[in-house]
């Protein structure tokens, strides 16, 4: 990452979404004053977040530890996952809501948003949660997006359900043989893999449309300031013109009031 791009991703994810398009159009004209045409358009590409995954952002970014204390949480929870450790799992799934509330709370705090909407606290949160389930999410931490929500149970989808724990839906005798387990990990992680496949074209298919949606959107700023200037030169063209009138009137009167005279 060039350095005036890393500047551009410090200012723009840190800073309030309201200016973002503004702050990000101003530092594609910068780097391209400055020669550098590749990092003009990699700003470019720069989405403007929503409130609450700004939130999340700014947290990240005020405070680094954020970061390790999420990324340690997730790492022991799925340490005792794969050792099958239920009671483990329920002292650290209790630590980890309560590491999701304190952080919230911090998130809130830091962007100045003591009172805010429920739904943006509950999107803060469901990223937080998010960002201990998912590794893809916790690297995104600083210039996420859009919230992100786990919708998988549990820590992860390959979590395997803890020994000693209820079972969520108990086999009934006529359900088909539960497969080896060789098997059951072959085909959980076909279907991972397809998973997989499936997000990569997603996200493809979604970073061209944001890269078009990017450039229709500065298409139509540019073309704002356009108008907007031309909008100005005519309003002062048009003061311009008035005060011409205005003259030209006061001598009309002048005149008419001298011609008055002369006739008398």
């Amino acid at each position: 990452m060039t350095d005036l791009l890393a500047d551009a991703v410090a200012e723009l994810y840190a800073a309030d979404p309201d200016g973002f398009t503004e702050r990000r159009q101003e530092l594609i004209t910068s780097a391209r004053e400055a020669g550098e045409p590749a990092a003009a358009k990699q700003i470019a590409a720069l989405r403007k977040p929503t409130r609450s995954a700004w939130v999340v952002n700014r947290l990240v970014r005020e405070d680094p530890e954020v970061r390790a204390r999420l990324d340690e949480l997730g790492i022991d929870l799925r340490a005792a996952a794969g050792s099958a450790d239920g009671a483990k799992i329920r002292e650290l799934t209790t630590a980890r809501s309560r590491l999701v509330d304190d952080l919230t709370r911090q998130a809130l705090q830091v962007s100045d948003l003591p009172g805010p909407p429920a739904a943006l606290r509950e999107e803060v949160t469901a990223t937080l949660d998010a960002a201990i389930a998912d590794p893809e999410v916790a690297a995104n931490l600083g210039t996420l997006v859009r919230a992100a929500h786990w919708a998988g149970f549990g820590l992860d989808p390959m979590t395997p359900f803890p020994a000693g724990a209820p079972s969520p839906s108990a086999p009934k005798p006529s359900e088909p043989p539960t497969p080896p387990p060789a098997e059951a990990a072959a085909e959980r992680d076909r279907r991972r893999q397809e998973k997989i496949q499936l997000a990569e074209r997603a996200l493809a298919e979604a970073d061209r449309a944001a890269g078009s949606a990017n450039l229709a959107e500065q298409d139509l700023e540019n073309t704002v300031r356009r108008l907007e200037a031309e909008l100005a030169d005519a309003r002062q063209r048009l003061a311009e013109a008035r005060r011409q009138s205005y003259r030209a009137e006061s001598r009309q009167r002048r005149a008419n009031a001298d011609l008055g005279r002369l006739r008398d």
